[in-house]
């Protein structure tokens, strides 16, 4: 059985279509001369595959918003929610139909690894059947109850769950075997409680994990902790513990799971992809535009709104990092029996 402490640390928008015409000139030799029309001459759609207020969700809006603000892309961007599945759904829907549609873009994060392995609602389509642009941030994963919650820190919990795992209700944004059915469980699984035995219902997006959480519908939810620090700053819920090596200063007041005495850390990516056969174009306009995005100050200062960490990765390095990671996730399920 791997660490889940090593997989953990390391775990822890679409584009313009290219048109590409033969505008009718000829060289002295009488050829066609083919010329570009020029990338991107359309708008462009970012696909959060979630429904609102979760991690993705903001990451696209984050992303588009901050693109246009510096104009560094002049065409009109916009958001697309397109829930199901934990990402699972659109996920088909890009790898078949949109394969060679430089008119869309894709946010994700681990979950377009994990639902490509997992036994428990698998998808046949992950990361490679797409191209990988550029990493943007790191996030962590947070282990929240209501303001009112009896729990006041996370050993509190974790005694509940140990005595009955099935008393407590967890839930998250993502399937079964998928990112935050991982955030829920881990801290338990390490507290030496078995991981199959808790009650976890899904939901599509972090956003309505929290409206379930809010509405009495859940005990606990694990989600990532950007999605909660509005909550959080209104008093509507109560972060037991952050999963990062240790505090971060959006949450510089919320104890990590470790300092808790639980080993359980969980870093989260998010990055932007495009189609599988992405024209070379298209891939060479946004990794420059992604590159100048993560350099601006503008950028930096949404990540820092946001609280997520800045972490950018170019297209090649995004790619390396996802193969490497691949690995890891099978690793990871085979020892919690949730491979496919």
């Amino acid at each position: 059985m791997i660490s889940i402490k090593r997989f953990l640390t390391i775990m822890g928008a679409g584009v313009l279509a290219l048109s590409l015409t033969a505008c009718g000139s000829e060289t002295s030799g009488g050829e066609k001369k083919v010329e570009s029309t020029g990338y991107p001459n359309k708008a462009i759609a970012v696909v959060a595959p979630s429904g609102a207020g979760g991690g993705w969700d903001l990451t696209a809006r984050s992303f588009t918003k901050v693109l246009s603000e510096t104009k560094l892309v002049d065409q009109p961007l916009t958001v697309e929610n397109k829930p199901g599945g934990g990402g699972a759904v659109f996920m088909a829907e890009y790898a078949t139909q949109d394969v060679q549609n430089n008119a869309r873009l894709l946010v994700n994060s681990p979950p377009i690894v994990i639902n490509n392995l997992k036994k428990e609602g698998n998808s046949p389509y992950g990361h490679k059947n797409t191209t990988p642009l550029a990493q943007l941030t790191k996030d962590y994963g947070a282990i929240v109850v209501k303001a009112d919650s009896k729990f006041k820190d996370l050993k509190s919990v974790l005694e509940e769950v140990k005595k009955d795992p099935r008393k407590l209700t967890f839930a998250g944004g993502s399937a079964p075997g998928s990112m935050d059915h991982l955030i829920s469980i881990l801290p338990a699984y390490e507290y030496g409680v078995d991981p199959t035995k808790i009650k976890y219902v899904s939901y599509d997006g972090g956003g309505e994990a929290i409206t379930a959480l809010l509405g009495g519908n859940a005990d606990v939810i694990g989600t990532d902790a950007s999605s909660v620090n509005e909550f959080l700053k209104a008093g509507k819920v109560r972060v037991l513990a952050i999963t990062s090596p240790e505090r971060i200063e959006t949450f510089k007041d919320i104890p990590t799971a470790k300092e808790q005495g639980v080993d359980a850390e969980f870093t989260i990516w998010r990055g932007v992809f495009g189609p599988e056969k992405m024209s070379d174009e298209a891939k060479t306009y946004w990794e420059k535009t992604i590159e100048k995005l993560a350099a601006s100050p503008e950028w930096k200062k949404e990540v820092e709104t946001q609280g997520w960490e800045m972490e950018y990765k170019n297209s090649a390095d995004f790619k390396k990092f996802l193969d490497e990671q691949e690995t890891q996730v099978q690793q990871l399920l085979e020892a919690l029996g949730m491979e496919k």
